[in-house]
């Protein structure tokens, strides 16, 4: 099973495409685009404010993300209040959705009010969408176990500081990831966060169904060759 996901934090639409065209040199199959707003973490890559890059512009033309045949997108929703992106990132092509525990006190409610949003904004297309739930660090694996059956995926963050790459890899989300392994044997589990050729064997014995990588795949010397190092890891727990 694949196990690389390319991510980027892209701050405008022309970085979100060039990012996209320079995975596609994989290719890639799936990718993950982080939405940051500056209140639930820090620094802000959105809303695309940059004049003539507007997403919504794009969306309102019928411009939609590139190769939707073959790539799956997903979005890391690093947003106070994920709600008020999560339609307009559904009709660009967008087909997962990663929720952030910290970003409410009420997980419950956020993921069913999203999955109620999801089925008013995108009609028949509702049923292609998964929503995702991730928790930080310091957050105990306790949040995903008790939410397991509300989501499609859980996602493990491998940094301290959550909304920008190059943050150094903490170790103790291995044994967050045994713990859940352990819970549920079939579930999709991600990281994200600090993931190098160095960490992923680590995280493929852990239990991992996929391995977010941000900068060890964007300031890749050769891009392909490290691509293929980390498909090279084969894990048994992907969908």
């Amino acid at each position: 099973m694949r196990l690389l996901v390319p991510a980027v934090i892209p701050a405008s639409y022309r970085e979100l495409m060039d990012r996209l065209a320079y995975f596609d040199q994989i290719p890639a199959r799936r990718v993950q685009v982080d939405f940051v707003d500056g209140v639930f973490a820090t620094p802000a890559s959105w809303p695309y404010n940059t004049e003539g890059s507007d997403l919504r512009n794009h969306i309102g033309q019928g411009i939609f993300l590139p190769r939707l045949d073959r790539v799956k997108y997903e979005a890391d929703l690093l947003c106070k209040d994920p709600e008020k992106i999560a339609p307009e990132l559904i009709n660009f092509g967008f087909v997962r959705l990663t929720l952030h525990a910290e970003c409410t006190d009420d997980i419950s409610g956020l993921i069913a009010r999203m999955r109620h949003l999801v089925g008013a904004e995108a009609n028949f297309i509702a049923a292609l969408v998964s929503i995702g739930l991730s928790i930080n660090i310091d957050t105990p694996v306790d949040v995903l176990l008790k939410h397991a059956e509300e989501v499609e995926y859980v996602q493990f963050m491998g940094v301290d500081t959550v909304g920008r790459q190059g943050e150094p890899f903490n170790p103790i989300v291995l044994e967050k990831v045994r713990a859940y392994r352990r819970a549920h044997p079939e579930a999709y589990i991600q990281v994200d966060g600090g993931v190098s050729l160095e960490n992923a064997k680590d995280l493929v014995e852990a239990g991992v169904s996929r391995v977010i990588v941000g900068s060890a795949i964007n300031h890749a010397p050769d891009l392909a060759k490290t691509a293929a190092a980390f498909e090279a890891l084969k894990t048994p727990f992907g969908v």
